[in-house]
């Protein structure tokens, strides 16, 4: 078993996310016919970022757009009934008109500073406190959310964490990051 199986088969992963800039589209669908497998095995879902073209064609649940990329009409059409997941940044307004849209999800982020990509709005705990309050669509809090700074996202109503550097880089390894952000999220 690869590392990636493991991490999956670690808890309950409800998504992951394929992330990858900079490569051809052949190059995204060799990456994508590696990982979606095993994980679809699983019951996880498979969205690819920015790509909701590409997110069809091979074969993934769905798709996570930001602001520059496909306008959710364009990836809802593109996907029919599959996860379209949009990046609302620190914008009430953004997620309002992603969840009047039809989005299955609104993240807003970053939370804390990030490796991953460059951070367009910093979000706070207010923001996830007023949405979940008011709103029924699931909320993802995204941007260098760790084992150590996710409690107070999850207590303000995040349904979902998107985790990338939390997992991957972990101390003790991508299972016990997991298995850690599982007891979090169920209040153990």
């Amino acid at each position: 078993m690869n590392t990636w199986e493991a991490a999956l088969d670690a808890g309950d992963v409800a998504c992951a996310q394929i992330r990858l800039k900079g490569l051809s589209d052949d190059e995204i669908a060799r990456v994508v016919d590696v990982l979606r497998p095993p994980a679809q095995k699983r019951g996880v879902a498979v969205l690819l970022n920015d790509r909701p073209d590409l997110a069809f064609e091979t074969g993934c649940d769905g798709v996570h757009i930001g602001q520059e990329d496909a306008s959710y009409k364009d990836a809802r059409k593109a996907l029919g009934d599959g996860i379209v997941g949009v990046t609302c940044h620190d914008s009430r307004h953004l997620a309002m008109e992603a969840g009047e849209a039809g989005a299955d999800y609104v993240a807003f982020g970053a939370f804390f500073p990030t490796e991953t990509k460059d951070a367009k709005g910093h979000a706070d705990l207010d923001l996830l406190r007023w949405w979940t309050e008011l709103f029924t669509v699931p909320v993802v809090a995204i941007g260098g959310i760790t084992v150590d700074n996710c409690p107070p996202l999850v207590e303000a109503g995040a349904d979902f964490l998107a985790v990338c550097g939390g997992i991957w880089n972990h101390p003790e390894g991508p299972e016990a990051a997991i298995k850690a952000f599982n007891r979090i999220m169920t209040g153990e």
